[in-house]
């Protein structure tokens, strides 16, 4: 099934809750009377998953290169020192 611009919009404020309290009774009965809705609605709750999983790999993945710089390097010696000094593992 092809999907609007409008219906993924009005899926994702369904999924945010930010629908009004009738358009969110309208909408789930919608849901109840049409399987490809609801096929879109668990698309698009999969792709907000995926979504998140990236973002969290990409996140995890520059915090690891800020603590490689600022650990690591030479120049931030003085750095490391402090931050170890802090939780006392000098």
């Amino acid at each position: 099934m092809k999907t609007s611009l409008n219906e993924t919009q009005t899926i994702e404020q369904y999924l945010a809750g930010k629908l009004s309290p009738w358009n969110r009774m309208l909408f789930a009965s919608r849901l109840k009377i049409n399987p490809g809705l609801r096929n879109d609605v668990e698309l698009q709750k999969k792709t907000y998953g995926l979504v998140k999983i990236y973002h969290r790999k990409k996140l995890r993945e520059e915090l690891e290169m800020l603590h490689e710089h600022l650990f690591n390097h030479p120049e931030k010696k003085d750095f490391r020192k402090g931050i170890l000094g802090i939780f006392g593992k000098d």
